[in-house]
């Protein structure tokens, strides 16, 4: 991951530069640990709060101050590494409300993350290993070890996702729009990702 800095006028960026004003920022935290610090943050959100000594509430929020305490405590940082993180997350993974925050999706733990209302493209897309197509096939896509089905906006993002499961992973195309107008629920969840309960195969193809 690349290094984070921080624009007096702009706020946090992971860019070689200000993308605002081009200006060089302040160092706030290296590449590496900032990839040791949101996997800590991420799994300590979706997975086990407990564990890191964190309460979520029925929707998956927790004290922000908490979440710094904890992390400051392990790896060391201080309170503006732990904002640039959360702020500057790729695949926008955190929600910040206030002086609370919360994973956006992923969850494991029995959370209710609420519709956010936002439109859902009619297409979405999944990736998935070849050995999983007769599972898929005969039963759809389930959330297994999740409380959600993730899906993806681009090709490209059910790519990424579908290699971590298979080299050569299978992409298949989601009838968001169908599933929409039969009244399942699709909830957009940080940048790219939409959750749903489960996924029947008539809504399914296999992509070209």
């Amino acid at each position: 991951m690349s290094n984070i800095a921080c624009c007096d006028d702009h706020g946090y960026f992971d860019t070689a530069e200000c993308p605002s004003c081009g200006a060089a920022g302040t160092h706030i935290l290296d590449g590496s640990t900032r990839r040791q610090i949101s996997k800590f943050l991420s799994g300590a959100l979706r997975h086990f709060p407990e564990d890191a000594g964190l309460d979520l509430d029925e929707a998956g929020w927790t004290a922000l101050d908490s979440v710094i305490d904890r992390a400051s405590e392990k790896y060391n940082i201080d309170r503006e590494a732990v904002i640039g993180i959360i702020q500057t997350d790729p695949k926008g993974r955190f929600e910040v409300d206030n002086d609370r925050v919360r994973a956006a999706y992923g969850h494991s733990v029995d959370v209710d993350l609420e519709s956010g209302g936002t439109p859902v493209p009619d297409t979405l897309y999944h990736g998935t290993a070849p050995d999983a197509l007769d599972s898929i096939h005969e039963s759809g896509l389930k959330p297994m070890n999740r409380q959600y089905v993730h899906l993806s906006e681009s090709v490209d993002d059910a790519k990424e996702v579908g290699s971590r499961h298979a080299t050569d992973p299978v992409i298949l195309r989601v009838d968001a729009a169908a599933m929409g107008d039969d009244g399942r629920t699709i909830t957009k969840r940080g940048k790219s990702v939409y959750t749903t309960d489960r996924v029947p195969p008539r809504y399914l193809s296999e992509r070209d």
